[in-house]
């Protein structure tokens, strides 16, 4: 990711009056929806695939060329239509889905905490005993019955010929 140290501000309107354009409408603060800077609501960069730009999905190639407004207007309608679609299906999904996951996560932390944390520590309790007692299990009556059972299969030989 990269630091707020790179990146470059740029204003929005020109600072003097003479520098713009006749007949245009000078932007107001309240006009343009920028987020604030410090909201980062991806901090760790899970969704970097999901950065899109109209370049990223549609690109004419040199030999054909639509007109410069219609790719312009494109570009726009593309980009509103996103934000603005985005914007609709999270605020008709975001509460519904952010209730249930928070009581998903919160089932299973309390199922976590409450009990499989408590059967893990009683396995690691219990464990060293039962340990004992399966290895005594398997020196007593498992390996000596395999053992044997493989010494009386070791004089078995197999032939295979073809009729």
């Amino acid at each position: 990711m990269i630091s707020d140290d790179y990146l470059i501000e740029c204003k929005l309107e020109p600072e003097e009056p003479r520098l713009q354009e006749p007949g245009s409408i000078p932007l107001l603060p309240s006009m343009v929806d920028v987020p604030p800077k410090g909201d980062t609501r991806d901090p760790r960069g899970i969704n970097q695939h999901l950065k899109l730009e109209f370049s990223d999905i549609l690109a004419e190639p040199s030999s054909f060329r639509s007109f410069d407004r219609v790719w312009t207007w494109s570009d726009i309608v593309f980009e509103s239509s996103r934000l603005w679609c985005y914007r609709i299906i999270s605020l008709l999904c975001a509460v519904p889905v952010s209730l249930f996951s928070g009581f998903l996560f919160a089932c299973l932390g309390c199922l976590h905490i409450w009990c499989v944390m408590p059967c893990i520590q009683l396995c690691t309790m219990a464990m060293p005993p039962i340990r004992t007692l399966w290895a005594s299990i398997l020196d007593v009556v498992i390996a000596p019955l395999f053992a044997s059972l493989g010494r009386c299969c070791s004089a078995i030989y197999l032939t295979v010929t073809q009729k």
